[in-house]
């Protein structure tokens, strides 16, 4: 395969600073509108990028929980890699990579994890095997075989025959938003790049080349 001949022309639309909502979350929820309309797969997935307390940068999958004025809602094992890198370091960027619309957003924030009265109320929502999955599964910790993980599940099954607790270790977070960048593809590669700031209790806007 020729990776260096892969390549598509951008052209479903633009992105006039005319066209900017005056807070960044109201423009985000219109663009996740507009995804979720779309009809692509899992519009609220989105990539979570940390840094370890020695430097080293991760990145993952995740889904996207909740946004609302506080920021970008996410929940995950406390203990999983990207939750030991949240504690050693709070400062973390989103992205949404929504191709079929030719469009991202990029999201660098602050994560703060949200009170145990939350992670519950959405804990009780999750489907039966999530939640036991989230018992089974010490995140990112080392397993010998698929066999121990289906015995792990087999296990909370048994252990929780009604209803399943909200583990000590599970959580969640809140991005807070210091940068948003909202990204429409174009012709030619000049692509619209248009960032809102956090400036005080309020935003400014620009635009940055492609």
């Amino acid at each position: 395969m020729d990776l260096a001949a892969l390549r598509a022309e951008y052209a479903l639309g633009g992105l006039p600073e005319s066209d900017l909502a005056p807070d960044p979350l109201t423009m985000f929820r219109a663009w996740m509108s507009d995804a979720s309309a779309s009809g692509m797969h899992e519009p609220n997935a989105m990539v979570v990028a940390t840094v370890s307390g020695d430097g080293l940068p991760s990145s993952r999958m995740v889904l996207l929980k909740g946004v609302d004025e506080g920021g970008f809602r996410f929940f995950t094992n406390l203990g999983s890699r990207k939750g030991a890198e949240l504690s050693a370091n709070h400062r973390c960027s989103l992205l949404f990579p929504w191709h079929a619309l030719e469009r991202q957003v990029r999201v660098d924030g602050v994560a703060e994890e949200l009170a145990r009265e939350d992670v519950a109320a959405y804990f009780a929502t999750r489907p039966r095997g999530a939640q036991l999955g989230a018992w089974a599964s010490r995140q990112s910790s080392k397993v010998r075989s698929r066999q121990e993980l289906d015995e792990a599940f087999a296990a909370m099954e048994a252990r929780f025959p009604d209803e399943v607790p909200l583990p000590d270790w599970w959580g969640g977070y809140v991005v807070v938003p210091e940068v948003v960048e909202f990204w429409q593809g174009r012709p030619g590669r000049m692509h619209d790049r248009l960032v809102y700031r956090r400036s005080a209790a309020d935003w400014t806007t620009y635009r940055l080349a492609p």
